[in-house]
């Protein structure tokens, strides 16, 4: 038995992965890290009444102590009988804060610190259990670049500026506005990119790296933090034909990690929805890239983001 180790499996497209690949044939011990709860409980319990073996690991990603924590938990139950050797790793999780000003447990802005830095230091500290050939699948984004109808949407492009600055809250009085986080979030799933990009140089041959964006699904629970207005549009976006939804993007993202249709993907590809994209010139940037490392490990050592 192998097995799958997936952030953010509660909701949404985590969920619906989480389900889909509890019915997957090639049936993987499912390692579920996220917030300790009912929902966390609910779907492995569906999980399980699918034929999976589950494991549930509680882990708030805003805070690194805890993802450190889960991460201790996973190297522990791997070599045992129940779980496997972990073939994937799905760095699923995320969100949007709609106050850039808020900053996680160890002073990170909150979009950088659960979408980009938690999955840093979660990789990090579980490439020694990866067994080859293995694939690691972080979440991306189209809105890291601006094209017509982002534009015609208000949909911001990332912003980007030296990651130390990037992973600092806002500050002052008055919040930031959507515009600003929309920013954050763009600013974050560009960094996943760069991240993919340098850490395909740096894992042995035969772990594979891969970005997936699942589509646009308005009305998630990843924009629970903007305006009832805002949720409301996006909720009735999402009924609108052709828009990506959990129940689409999920089991795509199952095959993505499982299936070996995939199992040549490297170097960071880009997969949206099940097409394999090029990225835009701005995604490869070896300078940026560099620094985006040496900054996270930064980050990840300091633990906080404090005024400099």
């Amino acid at each position: 038995m192998t097995s799958v180790v997936i952030t953010g499996p509660t909701r949404g497209l985590g969920r619906a992965a989480v389900l889909a690949m509890a019915a997957h044939p090639a049936r993987p011990a499912l390692l579920l890290v996220g917030r300790d709860g009912p929902a966390l409980t609910a779907v492995a319990d569906e999980a399980r009444a699918r034929g999976a073996v589950v494991h549930e690991i509680g882990c708030d990603l805003s805070r690194l102590a805890d993802v450190r924590a889960a991460a201790a938990t996973v190297r522990d139950l791997v070599g045992t009988d129940a779980v496997g050797p972990v073939r994937a790793l799905v760095a699923n999780a995320g969100t949007m804060s709609a106050d850039t000003r808020r900053a996680s447990a160890d002073g990170i802005e909150m979009t950088f610190a659960v979408n980009y830095l938690a999955h840093a230091q979660l990789v990090g500290d579980l490439l020694e259990v990866l067994t080859a050939p293995a694939r690691i699948v972080l979440l991306g984004s189209n809105t890291y670049h601006a094209n017509l109808w982002r534009r015609l949407l208000g949909v911001p492009p990332a912003h980007w500026r030296d990651p130390v600055e990037i992973a600092r809250p806002a500050t002052g009085e008055s919040r930031p506005g959507m515009k600003a986080a929309g920013v954050a979030y763009s600013n974050a799933k560009l960094a996943n990119l760069y991240y993919a990009h340098e850490l395909q140089r740096r894992v042995g041959a035969g772990v594979n790296v891969v970005v997936f964006e699942p589509g646009w699904m308005p009305g998630t629970a990843l924009g629970r933090g903007a305006p009832p207005a805002v949720q409301a549009i996006g909720r009735a976006i999402a009924r609108l034909p052709g828009i990506a939804t959990p129940e689409r993007s999920g089991p795509m993202l199952a095959s993505i990690a499982l299936d070996d249709r995939w199992a040549h993907l490297r170097d960071g590809a880009f997969v949206v929805r099940d097409k394999v994209t090029e990225v835009r010139p701005i995604a490869h940037d070896r300078e940026r890239e560099q620094r985006l490392w040496a900054a996270t490990a930064e980050l990840l050592t300091e633990g906080r983001c404090g005024p400099r």
